[in-house]
């Protein structure tokens, strides 16, 4: 499976069980271990994150209904060159060993705590409703908008600067000739165009959903209170203004 995910997939789709995001890429580690391809931890944990963009996280309450309790990204953690060459600027010798211990440091910071990826919550269930916490990230949502059409393009790009500021480059658009039409304005970032399209029915769709989730054959969510004292999993990130809710949004019929 992580295999095809890599190679020769537009997408891929699977299941699992796992109870946190830690845990799923712990779980699908292990399991590459297990078929002796890999003999190393960290080279196998490395290739499960290249390939988890986004994790669906699906809970059954003790009334045995199902609801989408957050959804997670996956940003694998670039690793960077960090070592220098000061040592050769030092006129002493002890200037050279405090030179040489620095990046003897970052050596065995990347073998031994070595981060290979950060996780964050893009949209959560509280309150029985679903709130926006962290913006996508801009390789994901490059990737995103690369397998978009024109209409959706436009309203996602307008979900994106009204919830989170976001104005991503506007898409190039070609002739017959397969030339570049070069339009009037700044080709960088969308402008006044993102506020027109806001009432698109793509964007109409994913703003709203019927009043009645039953008539259209679904079942609202429950209602899921996190308790006061839960502290969030080491690792996500949130923002400091108020998250966006999104009122009667059903990820299902979307």
């Amino acid at each position: 499976m992580i295999q095809s995910a890599q190679v020769a997939s537009k997408f891929t789709l699977f299941t699992h069980h796992a109870k946190t995001f830690p845990n799923l890429v712990t779980a699908l580690r292990n399991s590459m271990l297990r078929t002796g391809v890999f003999k190393d931890e960290q080279t196998a944990a490395e290739q499960v994150v290249q390939v988890l963009n986004f994790n669906i996280h699906l809970v059954k309450d003790f009334r045995g209904r199902r609801y989408i309790e957050r959804i997670t990204e996956c940003i694998p953690v670039e690793e960077k060159n960090e070592y220098t060459f000061d040592h050769r600027k030092e006129k002493t010798l002890e200037g050279k060993f405090d030179k040489f211990f620095d990046n003897a440091t970052v050596y065995f910071t990347k073998q031994t705590n070595r981060e290979l990826y950060k996780y964050r919550n893009v949209l959560e269930f509280v309150d029985d409703s679903y709130v926006l916490t962290n913006p996508i990230s801009d390789e994901n949502i490059k990737g995103m908008r690369e397998n978009m059409n024109d209409a959706d393009v436009e309203a996602f790009d307008a979900f994106l600067e009204r919830n989170w500021g976001i104005k991503p480059p506007k898409l190039a658009v070609y002739d017959e000739e397969g030339k570049e039409i070069k339009s009037e304005g700044p080709d960088d970032l969308r402008t006044d165009k993102v506020a027109e399209v806001s009432a698109t029915p793509a964007e109409a769709a994913v703003r709203r959903v019927p009043k009645n989730p039953n008539a259209a054959g679904m079942q609202r969510p429950v209602m899921k209170k996190r308790p006061s004292n839960m502290a969030r999993p080491s690792g996500t990130q949130q923002i400091k203004r108020k998250p966006t809710e999104l009122k009667n949004f059903d990820l299902d019929e979307e």
